[in-house]
């Protein structure tokens, strides 16, 4: 069995986590084994953003162990026992290690992340292991009224949410826009959700 791996990539909140859980789930109902991997639980933990300096940059490319994901995501393609992933706990905004098990068994694996096409060594990394990357586009207005409903059931004010998605989501989404014309497939999220 050749196990396949599909990254979602797309702008913070582009809806790249409710497209790759339908994904999983049609795949399933389909009887193809998948598993569902985010990057978000390759985010480097607060202790380390604050000894970085990179708290307030939460988020932002740095943010990440680009290279441990893609060392993961390589090991995910040889290995034939379960690998085990580290998920993101939105309540603490924290990763949290093992958490999500992949399977031995599983033909299609699906991880989504914003940077998965980022021109630097570490994510060329990442898009290496991948066998395609699909874009998801979507109109800034939905993205970012999104985002701020995110911050906000997360525990942000109203306007702290709003300046959050204005000083750190939107350089991010700006960032990653640029990389859309790497990607294999692009597909309208925004039209998904009409």
């Amino acid at each position: 069995m050749r196990r396949r791996i599909i990254g979602i990539a797309g702008a913070p909140g582009a809806g790249k986590t409710t497209y790759a859980e339908r994904l999983v789930a049609e795949s399933e109902r389909g009887g193809v084994r998948t598993a569902y991997v985010p990057m978000d639980g390759f985010h480097l933990a607060d202790v380390a953003l604050i000894s970085l300096g990179l708290l307030d940059r939460k988020g932002a490319p740095e943010t990440f162990d680009a290279w441990g994901y893609a060392a993961f995501l390589h090991r995910v393609r040889e290995s034939r026992h379960v690998v085990w992933a580290p998920g993101f706990e939105r309540g603490l905004e924290q990763p949290l290690a093992a958490t999500i098990a992949v399977a031995p068994e599983a033909e299609l694996v699906v991880t989504e992340g914003n940077y998965l096409l980022l021109d630097g060594p570490e994510w060329r990394a990442v898009r290496a292991a991948l066998d395609e990357v699909w874009f998801l586009d979507c109109a800034d207005e939905v993205r970012r009224a999104r985002l701020v409903a995110r911050h906000v059931e997360f525990g942000k004010s109203p306007a702290q949410a709003d300046a959050w998605v204005a000083r750190v989501d939107d350089a991010n989404a700006a960032l990653v826009a640029q990389t859309r014309g790497r990607a294999d497939r692009v597909l309208d999220a925004t039209a998904r959700e009409r």
